[in-house]
């Protein structure tokens, strides 16, 4: 996928106390963010990185590894790259089967799961694909932020 950016202030940790609570600006910019940090995001999703190799330099954090599955690369990206500090993920994952990718959606002051289904898959009931798509990292389909990234599925062909 190569490089992906996200917003450096915005974020969400997936463990702890503050699990799943947006950082404020303040926080972010005085929450030291290291390796470890990203190591416990990913620990939390519960993902399988064979050969994991993370590196963070400069708000630009560095993935490398093999996944089983599209899904896993792209929940892998997600989880870091919405850690309060990172300002861009260097994908460089291999995944072992090929699989279609999905899209990814950066959320605006004012959406919703419903509205963002809407624009991007064309249902508001969809809001629950979105959901799923983005589970663990979602744990409330009310609770997404500004700035936040979300994982957008990819739709089956017509046919």
């Amino acid at each position: 996928m190569g490089l992906i950016d996200f917003v450096r202030n915005a974020g969400a940790y997936l463990f702890g106390s503050k699990a799943g609570s947006p950082v404020s600006e303040a926080e972010a910019a005085t929450a030291p963010i290291t390796v470890d940090t990203l190591r416990q995001q990913l620990d939390t999703l519960d993902i399988a990185v064979d050969g994991l190799e993370l590196s963070l330099i400069d708000g630009v954090a560095t993935i490398r590894g093999t996944v089983a599955t599209q899904r896993d690369r792209e929940v892998a990206i997600l989880g870091i790259g919405n850690t309060p500090g990172v300002a861009t993920v260097d994908d460089q994952l291999t995944v072992r089967g090929a699989e279609a990718a999905a899209t990814f959606y950066t959320v605006k002051k004012g959406d919703t799961l419903s509205a963002i289904a809407k624009a991007q898959l064309g249902s508001a009931n969809a809001y629950v694909k979105i959901f799923e798509a983005n589970r663990p990292m979602l744990k409330d389909p009310d609770r997404i932020y500004p700035g936040q990234v979300l994982r957008i599925p990819p739709q089956p062909a017509a046919g």
